[in-house]
This record gives structure tokens, sequence and C-alpha cells, in this order.
């Protein structure tokens, strides 16, 4: 199995704690994880031998403003828009921290990768976790479980 790419949006430093913990948890299981915390498009479509990625992707990402990307994810968000590598049924997983207070912002984050990946043909493998800041305190009870399924998910593709 190619390495999982694993890329981070973060704002205040949660999302990117997160995301170091999920990538931990992830190589404790044998997993080979590329860590990504300003990713651009090339960190999405390379496979290091010329040839495009279809290589699993796991986005870890905050919400900030009015449902907007925070702003270390945003230049690979644009540049995936721009030129749209389609990848079809490429796996990938989707981890969004928001708070249900900002109702119709809340994980908007979530919602502008969800599409973005569907314009790109790409296939999750398991719904978006959306964890919800009035809801839990400790997002890593709810993340680190919902990534070694989506993991395991992962080993299981043909």
């Amino acid at each position: 199995m190619s390495a999982i790419r694993l890329f981070c949006g973060s704002v205040f430093g949660s999302a990117r704690e997160l995301a170091l913990d999920i990538q931990e948890a992830l190589e404790d299981q044998g997993l080979e994880v590329l860590f990504f915390s300003e990713p651009r498009l090339a960190d999405f479509t390379a496979a290091g031998d010329g040839e495009e990625s279809s290589s699993p992707v796991l986005v870890v990402t905050a919400t900030t403003g009015e449902g907007e990307l925070p702003e270390d994810l945003r230049p690979l968000y644009h540049q995936l828009q721009d030129t749209l590598p389609m990848t079809p049924g490429r796996p990938y997983g989707l981890v969004a921290l928001g708070d249900s207070a900002y109702r119709d912002s809340y994980c908007g984050a979530a919602d502008l990768v969800e599409a973005l990946f569907d314009r790109l043909a790409m296939a999750p493998l398991k719904p978006t976790l959306r964890i919800d800041a009035g809801q839990t305190t400790d997002p890593h009870s709810e993340a680190l479980p919902w990534a070694l399924d989506w993991a395991e998910r992962l080993r299981q593709r043909p």
C-alpha cells in the first residue's frame, strides 16, 4: 500500500496536534504516513516517479471565519480547484473540527473539502468525522478510533 498523505489545516494548533497524534497511531499500526502541514499541489499529486499519485489521502482540518478553510490549507485547495487532477476512486478520509454554536458555518471547511474531492472523483472510505467543540473537550477520543477504523478499511481494499 502507498503511503498515506496526511494533510492538516489548523488555526490555533488543535487540528495540527490531532493530526500528529493520528499519524503516530497509524504508524504504530505499521502504516507509512507522510505529514503535510502547509501542503501544496505537488504534495497531493507526486508519486515519486513522475506519475500521478493514487495514494490514500487523510485530511484533518479546523474551520475558521464563516466556514472557511484554515490559511495553511487554502493554497492546496485552490490549486486543486484550478487544476482538477482527477483521481477516480482515490481513497480519502476527513476529520473536521468545529463548533456547532456557529450553526451555518459548523465544519464548513469539511463541506468545502468534501465537495472538491467529489469533483476529483475520489472515494470516501467512511463518512466525515465532524467533532463538535461544544460537545467534546477531547477530540482525540473520537478521532483516533475513527482513524484506526478508516485505516483498517483502507487495508481491506482490493
